[in-house]
């Protein structure tokens, strides 16, 4: 899944918590490969193309659905 991440699209998800805990474990990852460190700036734009339309849908959709325990507080009223 390819997605065009704008320069807006790409500082909002860089500032969320857990984008950037992907992106260090993709710059832990992709470092070992190159038997280098590539750096965070290198990796975070490799992860944005590689990976933010994958994370991006797969959150979004968790979001749009309510999880098994609220349907179940739910019933329970």
């Amino acid at each position: 899944m390819k997605l065009n991440l704008s320069d807006t699209d790409s500082r909002k998800l860089l500032r969320n918590k857990k984008v950037i805990e992907e992106i260090n474990r993709h710059k832990w990852l992709e470092s070992e490969i190159a038997g280098y460190d590539i750096g965070f700036e290198a990796a975070a734009e490799d992860w944005l193309k590689k990976h933010a339309a994958v994370w991006i849908a797969y959150h979004d959709n968790k979001k749009s659905k309510p999880s098994a325990v609220s349907n179940k507080k739910q019933s329970q009223k």
